[in-house]
C-alpha cells in the first residue's frame, strides 16, 4: 500500500471515529436535556398543580406511557408487583392455591388446586367468599380479593365462606405455591404418549423429561409422542432449549439472540445426549402458543424432528431481561430478538414502525424471507410458526359462550356434586344424555340470552336502512329474518349439544379429580389430539410430511 493511500485510510478511520464519537455525544446531550426537562415538569406539577397529586401514581403513569411507545413486553415493575412477576417466571407465589372469579357482585372459589392449602382446608369450588382476615369480599373485584388471599408463606389466614346457606370459617396457613407446569401425561390410543405443558416456568424441562421417562418406563412399546403446547404463552428460554435436548443430540444450536449490544448476543446449544432421538413426535400449537413454545416448536420443525400441527403460533420473537432498579423496583426490557436453527426470526409484529394512529402492524408478506429446514423444506420468518398440518380452529358458539360466561355449567356442576358423592375415573366419565337433559332442565328458568352474529348484523342493517330511508318492504323482510333466526335458536341446545357436553365434562370432572382429571377426560374427546395420534400411527404419512 502506498504512503498516500495509507494516509487517506488513517484519515478516514480518524474521521469515522470522530463522527461516531460526535453522534454519541449528541445522544448523551439529548438524554441529559430531556431528563432535566422531565424533572422540571414533575417538580413544577408537584409545587403548582391546583389539587394534590400522588407522586408515585403520576410517575408510574409517565413511565408506562413512555414504555408503551416501544413494545408490550418492556415494562416497569414497582415493588408491589414483584410477586406477580415471580408467578409469571417461576410459577410461584405465596397464597392459598385456588382460582377465584367474580359473579353477581360476589367472589366465588372456582377451583382449589389439589393438595394445596385451600384444598387441604376443605374449601370447595362454588364456595362464596364472605371475608378474608376480616376484610369483606362483597363489592370487591376479584383482583382485590386475590391480593387479600396472597401473602407470605407461613402467615395465618382466616376465610369465611357461604356454602349451601351456611357460613363456614376456615383458619389455616398460606404456603409457597408452585403451580405444576406439566398437569398431565399419559397414553393416548395404542402406544401413543401424551404430555401437556402449560408454561415454561422453573423446572419445566425436568418435568417434561421425567414425564417422558415415566411414559417409556411404563410403556416400553411406545411408538410416538404428542407434546401439547396449545395456549402455552412461554417463559424461560433455557427450559425450552433443554426440552428440545430430550429429542435432539448434544451440540445442536437451538436458538440465538441478537440485539444492540453485540457482546450480549448468545447462542444456546443442546448440552446433553438426547434421551430419544428417534421417537416420532407431533407438537400441538395454536394462536396462543408463544415465545418459548415457539422456540420448541420452531426448532423441532427446523431440524425436521417433529411434525407441527394446529394453528399458526403467536409470533413473539423478542427476548426480555429483568433489570433491578432502585427501591426494589424492576424493569423488564426487550434486549434482543431470537433466531431458531434455520436462521429465521419468528417475530410477527414490527414495533419499530407504526402507522399514523400509532399502531404497530404485522410484518408484511413482501418482507418475509424463505429459509430451509435441515432436510430442505421451505419455512418462512415473520409470522410465528406455520404448522406442517394446519387445523381450522374451533370457535365457541354464542350459546356456549353464554353458558360459560354466565357460569351456568359451573353452577350445574355444583348441584351435580351434591347429588353424586363419587363418579367413575376421569378417563371413563362421560356426559350421558340423561345428565345433559338434567342440565337443560336446570337452565330453563335461568338467563342465558345471547345474540348471534347474524342477529347483530341484521340490527345494523335495520338501523342503516332506516337512516337511508328504504321502504317498509325492506323492514318487513328484516323482521321476517329475525323471527326465523329466533325460531332456529330454539334448536341451539340440540345443535351445539356436543360443545356443551364438553363444557359440562370439564366442570364436573375437575370437582372430583382436579386439573389432572379434567385434562385426562377432555383429551379423550379432543379432535386435534385424535388427529395427532392418527398421524403418529401412520408412519408413511408422518415421514412424507417431514420429507423423509
Amino acid at each position: 500500500m502506498g504512503q498516500k493511500n495509507l494516509i487517506i485510510l488513517l484519515f478516514s478511520f480518524i474521521l469515522t471515529g470522530s463522527t461516531l464519537n460526535a453522534q454519541e455525544e449528541d445522544k448523551g446531550f439529548e438524554l441529559s436535556k430531556n431528563l432535566e426537562i422531565f424533572s422540571s415538569v414533575y417538580k413544577n406539577l408537584h409545587l403548582n398543580y391546583v389539587d394534590d397529586i400522588n407522586p408515585g401514581d403520576l410517575m408510574k403513569t409517565a413511565i408506562d406511557a413512555m414504555l408503551a411507545k416501544l413494545d408490550p413486553y418492556t415494562n416497569y415493575i414497582p415493588e408491589s408487583d414483584i410477586e406477580d412477576v415471580k408467578l409469571q417466571l417461576m410459577g410461584q407465589y405465596g397464597g392459598i392455591g385456588a382460582l377465584i372469579h367474580e359473579q353477581n357482585g360476589n367472589i366465588i372459589i372456582s377451583e382449589p388446586y389439589e393438595g394445596l392449602p385451600a384444598d387441604k382446608a376443605g374449601l370447595k369450588a362454588g364456595d362464596l367468599i364472605l371475608e378474608v382476615n376480616g376484610q369483606v369480599a362483597k363489592g370487591k373485584s376479584s383482583d382485590q380479593v386475590r391480593e387479600f388471599l396472597r401473602g407470605q408463606a407461613g402467615s395465618e389466614i382466616k376465610i369465611k365462606v357461604l356454602r349451601d346457606g351456611k357460613e363456614i370459617e376456615k383458619n389455616f396457613k398460606r404456603e409457597e405455591i408452585t403451580l405444576g407446569n406439566v398437569p398431565y401425561s399419559g397414553m393416548i390410543k395404542d402406544e401413543i404418549g401424551y404430555i401437556k405443558l402449560n408454561e415454561f416456568t422453573k423446572d419445566a424441562s425436568n418435568n417434561v423429561l421425567n414425564a417422558f421417562k415415566e411414559l417409556k418406563s411404563k410403556n416400553p412399546n411406545i411408538k410416538g409422542l404428542i407434546l401439547d403446547l396449545r395456549a402455552n404463552g412461554g417463559g424461560l428460554l433455557t427450559d425450552a432449549v433443554n426440552i428440545v435436548n430430550i429429542f435432539v443430540d448434544k451440540g445442536q444450536n437451538i436458538v440465538s439472540t441478537k440485539g444492540k449490544i453485540a457482546e450480549k448476543n448468545q447462542s444456546f446449544k443442546t448440552q446433553y445426549p438426547s434421551v430419544d432421538k428417534n421417537i416420532p413426535i407431533v407438537v400441538l400449537v395454536d394462536n396462543y402458543s408463544a415465545s418459548a413454545s415457539e422456540i420448541v416448536a420452531g426448532s423441532l420443525q427446523d431440524l425436521d424432528r417433529a411434525v407441527i400441527m394446529g394453528q399458526r403460533t403467536y409470533g413473539k420473537g423478542l427476548v426480555q431481561n429483568i433489570i433491578p432498579l432502585t427501591y426494589n423496583a424492576q424493569m423488564k426490557v426487550t434486549i434482543s430478538k431470537y433466531y431458531i436453527p434455520s436462521g429465521r426470526c419468528i417475530q410477527a409484529i414490527d414495533y419499530s414502525h407504526r402507522d399514523n394512529n400509532g399502531k404497530a402492524n404485522m410484518i408484511p408478506d413482501s418482507l418475509k424471507t424463505a429459509f430451509k429446514t435441515k432436510g430442505g423444506r421451505i419455512v418462512y420468518d415473520g409470522f410465528g410458526i406455520e404448522p406442517d398440518v394446519l387445523i381450522e380452529p374451533k370457535y365457541a358458539s354464542p350459546l356456549t359462550y353464554a353458558i360459560i360466561t354466565k357460569f351456568l355449567a359451573f353452577e350445574f356442576a355444583s348441584e351435580f356434586v351434591k347429588n353424586n358423592p363419587t363418579i367413575v375415573p376421569a378417563k371413563e366419565f362421560k356426559i350421558t344424555d340423561d345428565i345433559y337433559n338434567k342440565f337443560i332442565d336446570f337452565i330453563k328458568d335461568k338467563d342465558y340470552s345471547y345474540s348471534t352474529i347474524t342477529e347483530k348484523m341484521l340490527s345494523e342493517l335495520e338501523d342503516m336502512s332506516k337512516k337511508e330511508k328504504y321502504g317498509q318492504e325492506i323492514e318487513n323482510t328484516i323482521e321476517e329474518l329475525k323471527l326465523k333466526i329466533e325460531n332456529d335458536k330454539k334448536n341451539d341446545l340440540i345443535k351445539f349439544k356436543d360443545d356443551i357436553k364438553e363444557i359440562l365434562l370439564s366442570e364436573i370432572v375437575v370437582r372430583y379429580y382436579y386439573q389432572k382429571g379434567r385434562i385426562e377426560a377432555l383429551v379423550q374427546i379432543d379432535p386435534e389430539v385424535e388427529q395427532a395420534a392418527k398421524l403418529l400411527q401412520n408412519t408413511t404419512e408422518y415421514n412424507k410430511i417431514l420429507g423423509n
